[in-house]
């Protein structure tokens, strides 16, 4: 398994329960494909760098996750198709500074 992390931007003219209930599908998303959701960070309603969809502004909530290489393929597929999701992006963590860290709260 690998550490990932993914920052969704979701529309904010959708209603708060609409949004739940995507980052909801996201985690579910994750788990039905052998992964393990980690720390949800919500960072709440932010400007954007650029209009998206004529979009000043958007909700942005980061989440690390562990899984494997179809657990993101998954992930992005389903993230795609959310009409809620203005932007996302799936990174991969660096593993050694995730075992360190996990090593250190220990």
């Amino acid at each position: 398994m690998r550490p990932y992390e993914t920052m969704i931007v979701f529309d904010t003219v959708v209603d708060a329960q609409s949004i739940q209930v995507a980052l909801d599908r996201a985690l579910d998303t994750i788990r039905s494909n052998a992964g393990i959701p980690g720390t949800i960070d919500r960072w709440g309603k932010r400007p954007l760098a650029y209009e998206i969809n004529k979009r000043k502004e958007g909700y942005y909530v980061l989440v690390e996750f562990t899984g494997e290489p179809t657990t993101v393929d998954e992930l992005d597929r389903i993230l795609t198709l959310s009409d809620e999701v203005l932007r996302f992006k799936i990174l991969r963590r660096n593993e050694r500074a995730h075992t360190s860290r996990v090593t250190a709260q220990a």
